[in-house]
Order: structure tokens, then C-alpha cells, then sequence
């Protein structure tokens, strides 16, 4: 009987042990806790607070406070452990017990680091005891105190200018007013006020509403409506206007505006797309990203990285303590070969045209024009575009926003110079032979059909020179036909043709044709730029450079710490057959009959050759367009060589419209 009773006696005192043992231990109540701030799970957190803690904070008021210090400061990679030494054990005997803990995360400003302790005190109810957090400031920030704030501020780093070769601005970080309202002093309801405001602005009165019904507006707050053009000083029209207010900004501005839009393209605040694609980059919200032009291919580089500062401030609002800071570092400045000066007179002279220009230093390669027009005005994307102006670009049938210099164009007769050398190089042209071609149509036989070539002049008697003066197709064609297919391909590929250019912007190869040339019809007609011959005016124009350097096809370069002359094709041509060329080039320009003698200038020796390229949309097509082409540069300075395109000129005069314009820009070199 004794043995009985003292086995029930184990039996109920193990059953005791283990119901302590189930008993919450204050380690495992604090590593709860520090789990679900790890998580950040505020909600969690709350629930492991102290009776006394929660009279002091609600639910809410806690979630509240850790969000918005987290969101505020951009935490993130939070890691919490607890430092557990043994001897927490021995105090928790008197109903509370201290833990240490250490904490590291990333933030806006960089990482912040610490180490601190909390205290946990036992609070027993009718069937059970639990381990609660005695809450209090310091556990988010040691320093912090009841009263006080964290603050974080980002420091936005500078973005890199864009400049040209003379260190003129074309891209620049420049102060500006911004013009907006306070609401609670802005009568919205008064329709005067609106509209007077929105004419002054030119944005409609919804684009008004919709930006003071924005979720973050108060009554005092300066809510922007648009950012004025750099040179509008003159507030008073808008202070005249109840509620309205201005704020001085450092804007992104283009000095040159629709001159050099393509070019440099525009930066405008990021889209929620895009920060989809670009929140591994540390893209954010309200940032600003380069969208097209050199602001999107140099985005990198120009955008610098952000600091920021993470800081506490005292209850009446003063600065009391740093708990991190990053310095910004601002962005890279990138100087280029383009000349302001020289982008701006080429744009003033294809305004009002469809068209394109590429503009080289003929001595070194370097890059000192690309031009497209139409154009559009980049700073509107970050001043404030409206959706009628937006509507006007996008809808314009001349395409305003298209890149021109960056596509490829039918070349017509500029492309001779190429058939010259080819054949000059392969021995099938004799400068000095002769050919005799009678009328303006030409067909080699029967097996040709209908089809045959044409050209503009009726001389019997044609050498190279006199096919280069009066521009004839049939004398290149001829030439074309006498090479071959395969020595013309040859000849003319080494130009660089399927070959990537190497400059920052992505331009797609120049091409001789599609699939091969099949027919001899299309080399012919391949062999004065059209047939599927599409190239790059900038293409074109290196084009040129073998006949003023000696037979070498430079490289172009954008950038003015890549200056140097480098050389795309070493001894392309013999310079014999450079110089023979440049020559008859010049006489294109002296000539009096020549086809692109308006761009004569006394006193300068221009040599150039001008060009008509028929476009058609299909074989059906046969009236069609015309874009026209004139290349040239100067002979004796070496200055500039030139490539200007101007679409649809069938009506106009065809190339003998574009040689004029170009004479001007060599002009203003004078």
C-alpha cells in the first residue's frame, strides 16, 4: 500500500512540473516581441506590451507611430537579435527582467546601429501569468523621449549638366519660381480667380482641381501648379490673385529649347511604370529620370546618388541629434563635341521643314550638329505640360517628337561619291572615259521591260566629272552595272555599311538592300542611292570624310573626352581617288551648271553634292514623295561637313531647296 501511495505521489508531482514547465519564460516573451518588430508587425508588438504601456498608447496610436518613423526614414533589411547572457534568469525571481537587444537597419540616410535594453515584468490574471514589454521611446531610438520626433529628410544630390564643346549649357540645373496656391487662403469657388490663374499659367481650371484635391493637401499647404520659363521674373500677375504664392526651385532647363530637344532629350518626374522597372535602382517615388536623348542614355551618370538625414527633434520642433547622414553625391557633367551655336543656326534654317542634319568636324570625327525638326519644347515636361499642347505634339503630322537623325532615309544622289570610289578603286571607272548616252531614259535591253533609268540633263558626252556636275543616274548606273553585283557589294560595304556607329545614341546599320540585291535593275538603281539603299545623314556624312583625309573614313565621336582623331576605315581609298573625288565635288559647287551651285560662297571653297530621293510607298505608288539631300564641307579650313535632309520637297524645288539653307550655315561660319 505504501509502494501505491507513493507512486501516485510521482505521478502528481511530475504532473505539477510539467504544467510549470509549460509556463511562458520572459526570453521567449522578448523574442516574440522582437520577432514581430523585425517583421514589422506593429500590430503583433502591441500585444505584447504592458497593461500599464497601453493605458499610455493605444493600438492605433502605437501602429502609427512605428510606421510612420519606418516609412519616414526608409527602413529596410531591419535585423533584431536578443543578447541572452544567463543571467536574465536569476532576475526574473522578482516579477521583471532586462533584456539586451541590438538592432540594425537601412535607411535613407544609411545604416543605423545600436545597442539597448528592455525591461519585462510579469502580469498575472486569474488562470495565468505572461511576460509583458514596458514600453517607452528609447526602444525605438535610444536617445528618444517621450515628446519627441524622428525626422528624415532626403538630400538631393545635384543632377550632372550637359554641356557642348565651349562649355555652353545645354542641359542645367537652373533656379525658377514655382507657382502654386494655399488653399485655405485661395477661393477656389470663385470662378475669376481660377480662370485668371489658369490663363496665366496655360493649364485649364481642372488641371487646378485636380491637383488641390490631391489626398496630401491641407489648408496651408503650397500646393504647385506650374514651374515658370526661366526668364519670367515678374510675379505681381499672380500675387494680384488671392491665395496664390511662388517658391524659388532648382529646375532641369535646356538654354536651347527645341534646338537641341532630340538631342539632349528631357528628364520629367517618374511614372509608376517606371518605378516598377527602375525600385532596384533606388528609384522612388517624385524622382526625376531621364526619358528620352541623351538624359535617358546618360541617366546614370547624371543622376548622382541621393544622401539623406535621420535625425530626432526636441518637442518644440529644434534639432537635437543626428542618428544617420549620407552626404549626396552629385551627378557627373558630360561635356560633348556639339557646337550651341552651330546646332542652333541648322535648326533655324530647317524650321518650318521636316527634316534632319548631321554635322562633323571633317579633321578629327567629332560630332558637332545632330538636328531634327520639327521639334518640341523640353522644358514644358518639367515646367508643366499641358494636355492640349501634349495633344498637339503627339497629333502633329510632321511628327515633332520623332527622332530624325537617328533613322535611316533613302540617300538618292548623295550616295554617287560611294559608286565613284567603288569603281575608281576596282579600275572599272577611267576618270577620263567618255560615255555616250543620248536622251533622259535608258534601259540596258529588252529583259529590263518597262523599266528604265532616268535622269535630269541631256548630254551626250559624260566623264565622271560631268556625271558628278549634272548629278546623271545613267552614268552611275552604267558604272554599277559594268562592276558587278559582287564587286559594287564589296566595294561599297567597306563605307561601314551593317556596321553599328559608335556613338551613345542607337542607330540602326546602314544597308545596301534587304535580302541581297536580285535584280539588275536594282543595282542600278542602287548605285545612285535608291533601290533599298538606306543610311544615317551622320552615316552619310563620315561618308564624306575619306575625300578630305586622304582616303581614311574617320570615326565619330560625341563626347569631348574621347577627342582625338580616330579612324573608323585606315586607307579606305588611295588618296588619289580621294582628292580626284573632292575635286569633282568641288565643281558640283563651282560650276555654274552644277546641281548644287547655290551653295557657292566667294571666298570659300564649298565642295558638295546634292540629291533627290524619291519615296514611294509600293510599286503602285507612282506619284510619291521626294526628300532632298545636300552634303558638303569646307575644303580649304577644314571646318565642317555638313549632311542636311529636308522631307518632301517634290513640289518645292526638290534638292535645290535644301542646298540654299545649307549655304547659310557655312555662311555663319565667316
Amino acid at each position: 500500500m505504501r509502494r501505491f501511495w507513493m507512486v501516485i505521489i510521482m505521478i502528481v508531482f511530475l504532473a505539477l512540473a510539467d504544467g510549470c514547465s509549460d509556463k511562458e519564460k520572459p526570453e521567449d516573451a522578448f523574442k516574440a516581441y522582437l520577432a514581430n518588430w523585425q517583421d514589422m508587425n506593429f500590430e503583433n508588438m502591441y500585444q505584447h506590451l504592458s497593461e500599464q504601456s497601453k493605458e499610455d498608447m493605444t493600438n492605433e496610436e502605437f501602429v502609427a507611430r512605428y510606421n510612420d518613423i519606418y516609412q519616414g526614414i526608409e527602413a529596410k533589411k531591419i535585423k533584431i537579435d536578443g543578447i541572452f547572457d544567463g543571467k536574465n534568469e536569476e532576475e526574473a525571481e522578482d516579477d521583471s527582467v532586462t533584456f539586451k537587444y541590438h538592432v540594425k537597419m537601412e535607411t535613407l540616410a544609411g545604416p543605423i546601429e545600436f545597442d539597448h535594453q528592455a525591461t519585462l515584468v510579469m502580469e498575472k490574471n486569474e488562470s495565468d501569468q505572461e511576460w509583458l514589454v514596458e514600453w517607452e521611446p528609447a526602444l525605438i531610438f535610444p536617445s528618444l523621449e517621450e515628446g519627441e520626433t524622428v525626422a528624415a529628410e532626403t538630400l538631393v544630390a545635384s543632377r550632372g549638366e550637359i554641356s557642348d564643346k565651349n562649355g555652353v549649357g545645354l542641359a542645367i540645373n537652373a533656379k525658377t519660381n514655382v507657382i502654386g496656391v494655399v488653399p485655405g487662403k485661395f477661393d477656389d469657388e470663385k470662378k475669376d480667380s481660377k480662370e485668371a490663374l489658369s490663363d496665366l499659367l496655360g493649364i485649364t481650371p481642372d488641371d487646378i482641381n485636380q491637383k488641390l484635391s490631391s489626398s496630401w493637401v491641407k489648408p496651408d499647404s503650397f500646393v504647385p501648379l506650374a514651374t515658370l520659363p526661366q526668364d519670367e521674373d515678374n510675379l505681381r500677375p499672380y500675387f494680384d490673385i488671392p491665395g496664390v504664392a511662388a517658391q524659388e526651385k532648382i529646375v532641369r532647363t535646356y538654354p536651347f529649347g527645341a534646338s537641341t530637344a532630340h538631342l539632349t532629350g528631357y528628364v520629367r518626374e517618374i511614372t509608376a511604370e517606371q518605378i516598377t522597372e527602375l525600385q532596384e535602382k533606388g528609384y522612388t517615388s517624385g524622382d526625376i529620370v531621364g526619358n528620352t536623348g541623351l538624359e535617358e542614355i546618360f541617366e546614370e551618370a547624371l543622376r548622382g546618388k541621393d544622401g539623406g538625414h535621420v535625425y530626432i527633434k526636441h518637442a518644440d520642433g529644434s534639432f537635437k541629434e543626428t542618428l544617420a547622414k549620407a552626404d549626396p553625391v552629385s551627378g557627373k557633367d558630360i561635356q560633348l563635341t556639339i557646337d550651341a551655336n552651330l546646332q542652333q543656326e541648322i535648326y533655324d534654317q530647317l524650321k518650318g521643314d521636316a527634316g534632319t542634319a548631321a554635322a562633323i568636324d571633317p579633321k578629327k570625327g567629332a560630332v558637332l550638329a545632330l538636328v531634327s525638326s520639327p521639334s518640341y519644347n523640353p522644358n514644358a515636361f518639367i515646367r508643366g505640360l499641358s494636355g492640349e499642347q501634349w495633344a498637339e505634339w503627339r497629333d502633329n503630322p510632321d511628327k515633332p517628337l520623332l527622332n530624325r537623325f537617328i533613322n535611316r532615309y533613302a540617300p538618292g544622289s548623295v550616295f554617287k561619291t560611294i559608286t565613284a570610289a567603288a569603281g575608281l578603286k576596282s579600275g572599272v571607272t577611267d576618270p577620263e572615259k567618255v560615255r555616250q548616252i543620248d536622251g533622259l531614259h535608258w534601259t540596258k535591253d529588252a529583259s529590263w521591260g518597262d523599266y528604265y533609268v532616268t535622269r535630269v540633263h541631256d548630254k551626250s558626252s559624260v566623264t565622271l566629272r560631268d556625271a558628278f556636275v549634272y548629278s546623271d543616274n545613267i552614268y552611275f548606273a552604267q558604272e554599277a552595272l559594268e562592276m558587278g553585283k559582287d564587286t559594287f557589294l564589296t566595294e561599297a560595304k567597306a563605307f561601314g555599311f551593317d556596321e553599328e556607329l559608335p556613338i551613345p545614341f542607337s542607330v540602326d546599320p546602314s544597308i545596301l538592300s534587304n535580302n541581297g540585291i536580285n535584280s539588275e535593275a536594282q543595282l542600278a538603281d542602287s548605285a545612285y542611292g535608291q533601290g533599298e539603299v538606306m543610311m544615317s545623314p551622320l552615316h552619310l556624312a563620315l561618308a564624306y570624310t575619306p575625300f578630305l583625309s586622304e582616303g581614311d573614313l574617320l570615326s565619330p565621336y560625341l563626347l569631348k573626352d574621347e577627342e582625338g582623331r580616330t579612324v573608323w576605315k585606315k586607307n579606305l581609298i588611295e588618296p588619289k581617288i580621294a582628292e580626284l573625288i573632292k575635286e569633282d565635288l568641288i565643281q558640283v559647287v563651282d560650276d555654274p551648271n552644277g546641281t548644287a551651285h547655290g551653295a557657292y560662297i566667294p571666298g570659300m571653297t564649298i565642295a558638295g553634292k546634292s540629291g533627290t530621293a524619291e519615296i514611294k510607298d509600293n510599286k503602285e505608288d507612282k506619284k510619291g514623295t521626294e526628300n532632298g539631300w545636300f552634303i558638303g564641307f569646307d575644303t580649304e579650313d577644314n571646318k565642317l561637313l555638313l549632311a542636311m535632309m529636308i522631307e518632301d520637297v517634290k513640289e518645292r524645288g526638290g534638292s535645290g531647296y535644301v542646298v540654299p539653307k545649307a549655304q547659310n550655315v557655312f555662311q555663319s561660319l565667316q
